[in-house]
C-alpha cells in the first residue's frame, strides 16, 4: 500500500507541476559559496566531525566534506553547516523523476 501512496504523490506533483522536494520529501541541498550548506528534508545525522558530516535522507546518504565544519543549526528536517566546504555527494538510493 505505501507504494500506491508514493505513486499518487508523484502523479499529483507531476500534474500540478510541483517540485519534488516539496511533495515527495526529496532532499534539497543549497550551497552558498564554500562557507555554508543548507540541507532540507534530511532524516538524521549519521556521523559528524570537523572534516565530515554524514546525513541520512529519504533517497540515500549525503556526505559533506570540508575543514572546520560546524553545525550552526539543526532541526527536524533541516541542517545548516558552516566551514570550508570542499564538496558533497549522495550514496545509495534511486532517484526517479517521472510518475
Amino acid at each position: 500500500m505505501p507504494h500506491v501512496g508514493r505513486k499518487l504523490r508523484k502523479w499529483t506533483a507531476h500534474l500540478l507541476d510541483l517540485p519534488g522536494d516539496v511533495t515527495l520529501g526529496l532532499p534539497r541541498v543549497t550551497l552558498i559559496g564554500r562557507m555554508w550548506l543548507l540541507v532540507e528534508n534530511h532524516a538524521g545525522v549519521l556521523h559528524f566531525s570537523s572534516r565530515r558530516l554524514t546525513l541520512s535522507t529519504s533517497h540515500g546518504v549525503l556526505e559533506i566534506d570540508g575543514r572546520n565544519l560546524v553545525i550552526r543549526m539543526i532541526g527536524a528536517a533541516e541542517v545548516i553547516v558552516e566551514g570550508e566546504i570542499d564538496g558533497f555527494r549522495f550514496h545509495g538510493g534511486a532517484f526517479q523523476d517521472s510518475p
